[in-house]
């Protein structure tokens, strides 16, 4: 009987010792065995189910999934142009029906701003557009109404009809600082709804010849064709501009992107909702940079400022007694630089309202009470 015992008690040591050099050296071979799965018969291991893992160091996943859902895909169609003799039975007689060409179709991107379904978009996204088609990225889908549009500063003011809209919140563009982090949200190449990461490269871009109003954040975030009405977003998620146009010598991106600013795209939204058309300040002079030929030439002293060089006459410039040669210094307490700052900020003020600018006539600081007046509209293009 001892005899018996010391056999079972050198067995079990052994197999005790054997499975601790397995359980250390091949763990997987004593997991738990996996089981079956009822309808497949297929031996699977699953890991166990955990809520939301929070996003990792240095992921914008939660600024993309609040963005997202605002950005929708907008196709405009344009039907093809018909010749002044395409309703002639006999020329179609002849020469057939010269209006079955296919219709011209582009691909943009937009945000939905408000739950009334409003959404900011470019003007050159939908311009001449007969049909504008929005699909958002749950895949639901509206025929879009044509608000207003301000050819100025390339933005449109869509609408559509449909429930439960996500809206995008917008942020201070004004906060904006060189280096920040950004995402751009649209629709490349009609691929389907694309994300991509950058810095602001940089403020305030203008003189690029884009727009009569250009005030861009300039950034190397991937911005392609079909990105244009797209979101430029903060690592918050909020709204920062809308993407409207790339530098490229090959059509597609090459780090040189811009957005106009979301405080320029809610000024224009408000004047198109409210009023149908964006009001603008006006006040009829003819400005120039500051050059040493011109302040030769005019006798002008000072050394920062915009240069008159022709004031319209009877306009409120000139109701207001400024002159050629004057220098204008600010507007509304704002600096004046440059012939495209001095644009903007008079652009910006309500028209019939009193606003102070400082000036420099000569040697004579300058201060003058303007009341601009209502920008002209453009010409049609």
């Amino acid at each position: 009987m001892r005899r018996l015992w010391l056999v079972f008690s050198q067995s079990v040591t052994v197999l005790l010792a054997a499975w601790f050099i397995v359980a250390t050296l091949k763990p997987e071979w004593v997991r738990q065995a996996p089981t079956l799965t009822q309808d497949t018969g297929v031996a699977l291991v699953e890991a166990p189910k955990a809520a939301t893992a929070p996003a990792p160091p240095g992921s914008f996943r939660v600024a993309a999934q609040r963005a997202s859902a605002a950005v929708v895909s907008i196709n405009a169609s344009k039907a093809p142009p018909r010749g002044p003799q395409a309703s002639d039975p006999w020329f179609r007689f002849f020469f057939g029906d010269q209006g079955n060409g296919q219709p011209q179709v582009g691909l943009g991107s937009g945000v939905i701003i408000s739950p009334d379904g409003y959404i900011l978009t470019n003007n050159h996204v939908v311009e001449g557009a007969d049909e504008i088609e929005v699909t958002l990225n749950d895949s639901r889908s509206a025929r879009a109404k044509v608000i207003g549009t301000d050819p100025d500063t390339d933005l449109a003011v869509l609408r559509i009809s449909l429930e439960r809209l996500p809206v995008i919140t917008l942020g201070n563009s004004d906060s904006l600082q060189v280096g920040d982090q950004v995402l751009a949200i649209g629709n490349p190449f009609g691929v389907g709804q694309t994300v991509t990461s950058g810095i602001v490269s940089a403020l305030g871009r203008n003189q690029l010849g884009i727009n009569t109003f250009e005030n861009f954040i300039q950034t190397d975030a991937a911005i392609n064709p079909g990105n244009s009405g797209g979101a430029l977003v903060d690592v918050g998620g909020q709204l920062m501009g809308v993407n409207t146009a790339i530098y490229s010598r090959s059509g597609g991106s090459l780090g040189i992107g811009f957005a106009i600013p979301v405080s320029t795209a809610k000024q224009v939204l408000e004047g198109i909702v409210k009023e149908g058309v964006v009001r603008r300040g006006w006040i009829g002079v003819e400005p120039a940079d500051l050059s040493p030929d011109l302040m030769e030439t005019f006798g002008v002293k000072a050394r920062t400022g915009v240069l008159i060089t022709g004031v319209l006459q009877n306009g409120p410039a000139a109701q207001a007694g400024i002159r050629p040669g004057d220098v204008i210094l600010e507007v509304a307490g704002k600096p004046i630089g440059n012939v495209s700052e001095l644009l903007t900020n008079v652009a910006a003020l309500k028209p019939g309202s009193p606003t102070a600018f400082k000036l420099q006539r000569r040697d004579d600081p300058l201060r003058l009470d303007v009341t601009p007046g209502l920008r002209p509209r453009p010409p049609q293009r």
